[in-house]
């Protein structure tokens, strides 16, 4: 979790979508599961199966997939000028209370590679269950540098 995204690839589609779509001046990823090369790192529902910890180590590597197909999709991370919008979703019980707590890994990872231009409006969402059993997802928006010919 801690590589950086040029050392690592596009996590390849799970389904019948691309990675990340640009347009109009905006990137928008799919969402993004804490996989490499494909396979998913944990699974289970946090605050049951998986503590608020690993959690946040999950959704920071979600978060870092979801970076990488946008900067893939744009031509690399110098195009992206900003982070504008990141949803986590996070699969847990009816009382689990810390979703907060689990996006900030999110954001860190954004900050890190980004600085000031990874620093998104966020929301946190708890849901019953995401794709083959991850404990969050992640999705962003960013927008794109354009170059003018």
């Amino acid at each position: 979790m801690t590589e950086r995204t040029e050392t690592r690839h596009v996590a390849p589609p799970q389904g019948d979508y691309v990675p990340a779509v640009v347009h109009g001046g905006l990137a928008f990823s799919a969402g993004m599961t804490p996989r490499i090369g494909g396979k998913l790192r944990l699974q289970g529902r946090v605050g049951i199966e998986v503590d608020v910890a690993a959690a946040r180590k999950a959704a920071a590597l979600a978060a870092s997939n979801a970076l990488l197909a946008v900067a893939d999709a744009a031509g690399g991370l110098d195009r992206i000028a900003r982070c504008l919008r990141m949803t986590v979703y996070v699969a847990c019980g009816p009382d689990f209370t810390e979703h907060t707590a689990v996006a900030d890994g999110a954001s860190e990872p954004l900050r890190a590679w980004l600085g000031a231009r990874g620093t998104v409006a966020r929301t946190a969402i708890g849901v019953a269950s995401l794709p083959s059993g991850a404990p969050v997802e992640v999705d962003l928006t960013a927008s794109i540098v354009t170059i003018h010919w």
